[in-house]
């Protein structure tokens, strides 16, 4: 039996009570499995931050999070900080950042009980690159990569280099590998010919030592429209940071809806779950939030950290509270935004009862 640290990082907006959620599920399943224990550690973050340490992500927080095998991060409302903190990076490219979460883990699938505009056969991955591309807070060593040097003109810098390339491919062929076989490359080559060129040279490269998993690639543009007409015919997609993060919510919406949309950030020794979606500052406090997001980037970061410490009590808690999540959603129970009448408390209590 062994004893994890867990990082809890409310954040802002409905972030506490989204994170609330997710440890109370966690909690229930660890019970309900037993073997190894989870320990959370509150830590501040956002306005929290702020309003104790002047920053955002406080290097007292990024210091017990390297203590941590892995942590719960809600969404941040960095738009509305005060100006001095909008200059630097907001709290999800900071620790991206400081703690080189390179690979961007965003599934999108059908949910039972929920709308899909693209269908009930729908099961894909993206893996997008979290440290380079045009995201200008996450390519220089120091400073933000944009530059204006006149007040009429922006520039922004964009980094691609092999071995960013070769490690986000590397993490997606090895999936594809556990699931259908097929890895889609998605790209820009046609136009941003080195950097792109680079991008899909390196993946290809690492496809080669994978020769069971089939391998395609898209354009970008065109990827965005085969998803829509197409998206049950794709698996692993790997991609760039930027075109990660587009195709990403793209697929959250046509498979539900972006708060259904876990992710987590991982790097080889420590994983972050973060949902996709924002703060929604309009309806924080009002207990009508919707956790789903939230709960299942809570799950995959149980299943990271079952394969990573080889601990087979994680995996089944991950599978425990991942039944009861959408087994709740299937009996009819769901937030507002879903067309259904459950609080945010409510709903977790359901998922709750489910796991006892």
């Amino acid at each position: 039996m062994q004893r994890y640290k867990l990082g809890v990082l409310d954040g802002d907006g409905i972030g506490p009570e989204i994170v609330k959620s997710t440890v109370d599920v966690m909690t229930a399943a660890a019970a309900r499995v037993g073997g190894s224990t989870l320990e959370y550690i509150s830590l501040p973050m956002g306005w929290e931050g702020i309003a104790k340490y002047d920053a955002p992500v406080p290097d007292f927080t990024k210091a017990e999070l390297k203590k941590c095998d892995g942590w719960l991060m809600g969404p941040h409302d960095s738009a509305a900080y005060p100006p001095v903190h909008l200059a630097k990076l907001n709290p999800s490219g900071e620790l991206r950042h400081s703690f080189d979460l390179f690979s961007n883990v965003r599934p999108a699938r059908y949910i039972p009980g929920c709308k899909s505009l693209v269908g009930e056969d729908v099961d894909l991955v993206i893996f997008r690159e979290n440290t380079e591309g045009f995201y200008p807070d996450r390519n220089m060593y120091k400073g933000l990569g944009e530059f204006m040097p006149t007040p009429d003109t922006c520039i922004v810098s964009g980094v691609f280099t092999r071995r960013a390339a070769e490690r986000i491919a590397l993490e997606g062929f090895t999936l594809a590998m556990k699931r259908r076989k097929k890895v889609t490359i998605v790209h820009k080559a046609n136009v941003i010919k080195m950097a792109y060129g680079l991008f899909r040279e390196a993946c290809r490269e690492i496809g080669k030592q994978f020769p069971e998993v089939q391998v395609d690639e898209y354009h970008i543009d065109a990827m965005a429209a085969h998803l829509v007409r197409r998206a049950k015919d794709f698996d692993v997609i790997v991609t760039t940071n930027m075109f990660g993060d587009i195709l990403s919510d793209l697929t959250g919406e046509l498979t539900g809806s972006l708060g259904l949309s876990p992710s987590i950030n991982t790097n080889n020794n420590q994983a972050m779950a973060q949902a996709a979606h924002g703060s929604a500052p309009d309806i924080a406090g009002k207990n009508i939030s919707n956790p789903v997001g939230m709960l299942l980037s809570g799950v995959m970061l149980l299943e990271w950290m079952s394969s990573k410490h080889n601990d087979e009590s994680l995996g089944k808690m991950a599978k425990v509270a991942e039944h009861a999540i959408l087994k709740t959603l299937a009996d009819g129970i769901r937030t507002r935004d879903l067309g259904g009448t459950a609080s945010t408390t409510d709903f977790t209590k359901a998922i709750v009862e489910r796991i006892g």
